[in-house]
This record gives C-alpha cells, structure tokens and sequence, in this order.
C-alpha cells in the first residue's frame, strides 16, 4: 500500500493511502451485518403470508359426474364453498339460449358459462352474490325458482337455467369458476 504526504493549505501535513482504510472496512462490515440482519428478519415474515398446506390442498378438486343424468344436479365442496355442477337437458339449453342477452342485468350468454364442446355442463359456485345465501335447485325436490335454475330463499334472488340473475336483488349471475375436464367423467375445478 502507497502512502503520500501532501501538504494542506493550512500548512499541516495530510497522509493519503490508495488501499482501503480501516473507517472503509468498519463501514463495509456494518453494512453487511445489517443486510444479513434484515434477511433474518424478512425471510420468516415473507415464508408466513405463503398459504399452508391444507389450503393448497384446496386449491383444486376433481368431481366424477358419470352418476349425474340430464337434468340432474350435484353439490359439492371448493374451498369451503358449496359448488353446483348441473347436466343441462337439450329443453334448459334452448331455453337459455333464447333468452335476450341485452335484457339481462349480467349480460352472458350459455356458452360463455359453459367449456366448448360441453355446454350440457353448467359449473358455479352456489353462492348467491347478493349476500352469499346458498340458493336451491341443485337437490332434487327443491324449488328452483320461476326461470329454473336457482332459488335464493333468503331474499328471493331467481337464476334461469344457465345460472344468470333473472329476477331479485342479486347482482351479477352465479360465479363460473376455473375449470376443465380431465376425462368424460371427471371434471378438476381451480
């Protein structure tokens, strides 16, 4: 390591050194223990906002619906959310599909709720979206409403067949989740 002495302009000498000073490593040190510090911190904060593992668990399920006959219904489970998977008969597709999309509150017609090619398939999530009362119709035997689809018992909500809001305070249709068929049979929701 060069040292130089060189005067000041108040006549006192001054030594400078090209390498690193002992003020530069104390500073690199300090530096350093806080950014090792900080991810000590951070990393246990940042690991406990990941979801666990029982609720990715959740995050998909798959349903056999090779019992469930044209115009059938079932219930079942996502994500602690009651879910209606109906087989629509060729009667309740006509139906929907003659309805006025424009006069709808949600505008959506049959086979934007439906996959290609399985439009006979209706999947919601069977919560109402007025204040998340489960409607009926999925069971057998329970009203289904005046367009038959849906029947919201705690407000009046009525969904036609496609599961679009037709009559009551609702405001937007029954929700369509992420879904696919993985066989004929066998449908994996989210």
């Amino acid at each position: 390591m060069a040292e130089q002495v060189t005067m000041n302009q108040d006549g006192t000498a001054a030594i400078e050194s090209d390498g690193v000073r002992r003020r530069d490593f104390i500073n690199i040190a300090a530096v350093s223990f806080a950014g090792v510090g900080g991810a000590t911190v951070l990393i246990p904060l940042i690991t406990q906002m990941a979801p666990s593992k029982d609720v990715l668990a959740q995050a998909s399920t798959e349903v056999d619906v090779s019992a469930v006959e044209p115009g059938q219904a079932i219930k079942t489970v996502w994500r602690k959310q009651p879910m209606f998977i109906r087989n629509l008969t060729p009667a309740e597709i006509d139906a929907a599909n003659k309805v006025d999309v424009g006069s709808l509150r949600d505008p959506q017609t049959l086979a934007e709720r439906t996959l290609e090619g399985k439009t006979n398939w209706l999947v919601t999530l069977g919560v109402c979206t007025h204040l998340g009362c489960v409607p009926l119709g999925a069971a057998q035997g329970e009203v289904k409403g005046e367009f038959g689809g849906y029947f919201c018992p705690c407000h009046g909500s009525h969904y036609d067949t496609a599961a679009r809001i037709r009559k009551g305070p609702a405001p937007t249709n029954l929700v369509v989740p992420e879904y696919e068929f993985l066989s004929d049979t066998v449908i994996k929701i989210g």
